[in-house]
């Protein structure tokens, strides 16, 4: 009974080893894989392939991924609420925002409208080594677990007035957005769509709120949970959200940037 009973634990043992194995590392390979098959399928259709220089940029970036983290400052002051930014150059001043449900992306640069799940841009972090595909909606199974980074529906669409959210796997799948806590003021985010080279810098970090803190992803976003950090003003934002800690869904990390400049294709 006892060497019976030794024989079901070890086989639970290796079980769980094995899906252990299969959630950190398989689960991983085949979505990095995916996801860059996605992104050099884009390229070609949008017929403007990454510089080799930003690519090895990227690899640089990634191969240092055991440095200690680099934290983003603590959020400043929010920004004043009686006067908007003026939109950075040559940004669409068009839609936006939570009000427009129809996904309409830049209208300046005639981005069409995303479909459901269609890996629609390619989001680029040259300080991390992402390079990912962003498409629409956050579904696991059509977006995050394929390693793509899932577009908020409802808010804006690159270039546009307001705040283009994305969320992305912290772990497994890809984890995309992993090393997103190592971001910090002033590192570039640039957004590629079949139009135009969107590139946003980040500005303010959030460390921890709560899973169902939705201010975060407001067209002027600000923590309803965490008082002061955000944003009062309307601008032009991008936000980046993930799982924290790692390797649990328990709270939401959040890192925020502005519109810089817009670049046609």
């Amino acid at each position: 009974m006892l060497w019976g009973g030794a024989e079901a634990a070890v086989t639970l043992g290796l079980v769980l080893l094995l899906f252990v194995v299969h959630q950190l590392w398989w689960t991983n390979r085949q979505a990095r894989a995916a996801a860059e098959r996605t992104v050099q399928a884009l390229e070609e259709e949008w017929g403007d392939p990454g510089s080799p220089l930003e690519e090895g940029r990227e690899s640089s970036a990634a191969s240092s991924s055991s440095s200690p983290p680099r934290l983003v400052p603590s959020p400043s002051s929010p920004s004043s609420p009686f006067s908007a930014p003026s939109p950075p150059s040559g940004a669409s001043s068009s839609g936006g925002g939570s009000s427009g449900g129809s996904g309409e992306a830049s209208v300046r640069t005639g981005d069409p409208a995303p479909r459901w799940d269609q890996a629609y841009a390619i989001l680029r972090i040259p300080e991390i080594g992402v390079r990912v595909p962003i498409a629409e909606g956050t579904g696991k199974g059509g977006v995050l677990d394929r390693g793509y980074v899932g577009h908020y529906p409802r808010t804006a669409q690159p270039g546009q007035a307001g705040n283009f959210a994305l969320a992305g796997h912290r772990n497994t799948h890809g984890e995309p957005f992993r090393y997103i806590d190592r971001l910090r003021r002033g590192d570039e985010l640039r957004v590629e769509t079949r139009g135009a080279v969107y590139t946003y810098v980040v500005d303010k970090r959030l460390a921890r709120t709560s899973a169902r803190d939705g201010g975060v992803i407001r067209d002027v976003p600000r923590s309803e949970v965490r008082e002061g950090y955000g944003y009062r003003a309307p601008g032009y934002y991008i936000t980046l959200t993930t799982c924290t800690p790692e390797y649990t869904s328990k709270y939401r990390l959040v890192v925020w940037g502005t519109l810089r400049s817009m670049r046609p294709r």
